[in-house]
């Protein structure tokens, strides 16, 4: 399998979440343990550009909410 990528860009009104197969299915299974009913609400995990995300100019915070 090919080396994960994901990218996020955006405008002020948008935001893009794009990758490839293997970082698609990476975000997915992060997305899955989140879900996770050991976890408490504001658990989060941060995606940062160079390690786990590819080069640019946004981060991206994945987080647990189970505020209504």
């Amino acid at each position: 399998m090919e080396e994960p990528r994901i990218k996020v860009y955006g405008s002020a009104t948008e935001i893009t979440v794009a990758g490839n197969a293997a970082g698609l299915l990476t975000l997915a299974e992060r997305l899955t343990a989140l879900a996770d009913p050991e976890l408490r609400d504001g658990y989060h995990e941060h995606l940062e550009p160079g390690s786990d995300l590819v080069d640019g100019p946004i981060s991206l915070i994945l987080e647990r909410d189970e505020a209504p």
